[in-house]
């Protein structure tokens, strides 16, 4: 990638933590995918091969209720990561992702991941580090949701 785009990589939270010499030995392992407006990502249910940063662009992202209906839970923009939890189970994907405009994504594959770690442990450890903070902050958010929920349908005392 351009000098430009390791100053974005190196701006995004989960690459704050590396030194420029790491994020260009990161950049290696890193692809770029343009999605027009409308276009999926990922859908619920896929098998989940790799993360997503939105260099440029916003994405929505859709949870299918029981009965089949989907609803937005979320949207991200630039800076932003969609499919961590791809990096690190092998479970499908949890959720849709849909391109709301044109967007550019740099994507890490679960392979390359794998290869990075091989070559350089060092710097997955500290992807894999922050995967995990990241993702305890969002259990931490869903519970707190699914509380506020939970109240909201009990009867007044």
């Amino acid at each position: 990638m351009a000098d430009d785009n390791l100053a974005f990589l190196s701006r995004l939270p989960l690459f704050q933590e590396l030194s420029l010499d790491e994020i260009s030995i990161l950049d290696q392992y890193l692809g770029l995918l343009e999605i027009a407006k409308g276009d999926t990502v990922f859908d619920e249910g896929e098998s989940g091969e790799f993360v997503c940063f939105v260099v440029n662009g916003e994405l929505e992202v859709l949870k299918k209720s029981p009965n089949g209906d989907s609803s937005a839970i979320t949207t991200l923009g630039k800076g932003q990561s969609i499919g961590e939890m791809a990096l690190i189970d092998e479970l499908p994907r949890s959720a849709t992702v849909k391109a709301r405009s044109p967007s550019s994504l740099t994507v890490l594959s679960r392979k390359g991941f794998e290869e990075l770690a091989a070559e350089s442990p060092e710097i997955a450890i500290k992807i894999l580090k922050y995967l995990a903070r990241s993702l305890s902050l969002n259990l931490r958010r869903a519970s707190n949701r699914l509380s506020d929920n939970l109240d909201a349908d009990q009867p007044a005392r």
